[in-house]
Parts: C-alpha cells; structure tokens; sequence
C-alpha cells in the first residue's frame, strides 16, 4: 500500500512540475486613463527565454496568429484597431511558404477605448494565442478583465 500512495505521489508531482515548465508565456492586463473618457489597454506577454508568439498579421497558412476579442459592453467603443509594441521578428519559414512574423520576450497588445460617461466600467475579453520554441505547445485562451476608473 505504501509503494501504490509513494508511486501516485511521485506521478502527482511530476504532472505538476511537467505543467508548470509548459507555460512560458506570463499575462498582465492593465489601463491607462488618457483623459476624461479615454482609455489605454495593455495586455503584455513576457515569454519565457527561447519562447516566441505570433503576430496578429501572421499571413494564412503559417501558424496560429494572436487574436484578441472583446466582449460587447454597450458603453465602451474600441477606437481603432489593436497594436503590437515589441521587437518584430519576420523570416520565410519555409514549412508554411509564408514570411512569419513572431514576438520573444514581450510584447504589448494595446488598445484604445472611450467609455460613455464618467463612468466606472469592465473592459473584457480573451486573447487566443500560440506559444513555440522548437516545439509549439497547443493553442491557449486568456481571460481578461479590466476596469476603466
């Protein structure tokens, strides 16, 4: 009985560690107030060393682009699209055919919104992205939540 509990204990934790290397990619959300009623997201990404995520503009048929959505809040308005601040890395990979553009160790999505109002509201949404060394781990979603005061 006591080799069966040692056996599982030791499965337990190699799971958890083997987990806990697989997530190379730390998340952090915030808001600047610009003025009254504009608003700056930030949703940064810091890779782990030797660890890349793709642009928003990776072309069809390379990997998985990063893809961010907001969830509709009646009195938010995105103005304009999201922008990628980081190093810009772009080679021909020639397993896709195409030019990839990628991110290393940080990159800022960040996003202007006006809100309706002095108001205190939520801006929320999820980020899908793809995070690759010299293997790719499966496609992730991130949550995010945001509060504009």
């Amino acid at each position: 009985m006591k080799k069966i509990f040692f056996l599982a204990v030791v499965l337990c934790t190699s799971f958890s560690l083997f987990a806990q290397l697989q997530n190379p990619v730390h998340w952090s959300f915030t808001s600047k107030k610009l003025n009254i009623g504009t608003y700056e997201i930030h949703l940064t990404a810091t890779l782990d060393k030797g660890w890349h995520t793709y642009s928003q503009t990776t072309p069809d048929g390379g990997p998985l682009p990063t893809t961010v959505t907001f969830a509709k809040n009646p009195l938010v308005k995105m103005d304009g699209t999201t922008k990628e601040i980081g190093k810009l890395e772009e080679y021909h990979e020639p397993l896709f055919g195409v030019d990839v553009k990628q991110f290393s160790d940080k990159v800022d999505f960040v996003q202007i919104v006006k809100v309706k109002g002095n108001i205190k509201t939520v801006v929320a949404g999820n980020i899908d992205f793809l995070v690759c060394n010299k293997q790719c781990l499966p496609p992730a979603t991130k949550s995010f939540s945001i509060s504009l005061k």
